[in-house]
């Protein structure tokens, strides 16, 4: 069993941008609500599919500055997070299955890898006006030039489906799968209510659970009353912690 000491819930809400601000709003209600606190993540996305730019000076950087400010923390997801690279291979399966054209960091090239994590950060971080928690690649898929480039950027947390890790030193902080839903479709959707349950009965001796939401979850009643269940079920047996928690942690190891 995990030292009870350090165990932890986190908890996230992924795609967050003008173009999801009324989801957004809901999912940070609902995490508030069911948590008792907004100890929670935040994963911005600087120009959503190229249709949603953040802006400096603009009523969401203010919204997105005050909410970083109440300490909820704030990732760089992506730039676009829209994939447009053609892929082969595994990465081709992983692109068609895991995701739908959302995987920006599946396929990029070194060099333009690196240029979207930069001005990812330095976007995030002149509105938040403190330093980004980490990255956190779109759909949570990472090519090995992307990851190389994480390995060289200042990003102090990055995070995939199955851990949590340091990008300099590739320590890892937490492992596990994260509970997150899809709504894209009927059978996608009781997947996901199907993982989540399974997830309430056997994820419990883990030291970290991770549980992700995204804006797609506010179409269907039956997602957030799942997402209220699961917050509950592992709230009740460990406390609400933030990512910098795991950094913490492993310092003081």
């Amino acid at each position: 069993m995990p030292d009870s000491d350090n165990r932890s819930l986190l908890v996230s809400i992924h795609d967050v941008g003008p173009g999801f601000e009324r989801e957004v709003d809901q999912l940070a209600g609902l995490l508030t609500d069911t948590l008792g606190c907004s100890r929670f993540a935040m994963l911005v996305v600087p120009n959503h599919w190229g249709h949603y730019p953040i802006r400096s000076g603009t009523p969401f950087a203010s919204r997105l500055r005050a909410w970083s400010e109440s300490g909820i923390e704030m990732f760089v997801h992506g730039w676009y997070h829209k994939d447009t690279v053609e892929h082969q291979g595994v990465s081709g399966l992983k692109a068609r299955y895991m995701t739908a054209s959302e995987g920006e960091f599946l396929g990029l090239p070194y060099g333009e890898a690196v240029r979207r994590m930069e001005d990812g950060q330095a976007l995030v971080e002149d509105i938040i006006g403190r330093r980004a928690s980490g990255f956190i690649a779109p759909a949570w898929l990472y090519g090995a030039e992307s990851l190389e480039a994480l390995r060289e950027s200042r990003f102090d947390i990055a995070e995939d489906h199955m851990k949590v890790w340091i990008p300099q030193s590739g320590k890892v902080l937490a492992r596990g799968p994260v509970i997150t839903w899809a709504s894209r479709s009927p059978a996608r959707t009781a997947s996901s209510l199907a993982f989540a349950a399974f997830a309430r009965r056997v994820l419990h001796p883990l030291q970290t659970v991770r549980v992700a939401v995204h804006p797609g979850d506010v179409t269907k009643d039956s997602i957030l009353s799942c997402i209220e269940s699961t917050l509950k079920c592992f709230a009740n047996s460990r406390p609400v912690r933030r990512y910098e928690s795991l950094l913490a942690t492993s310092r003081a190891e």
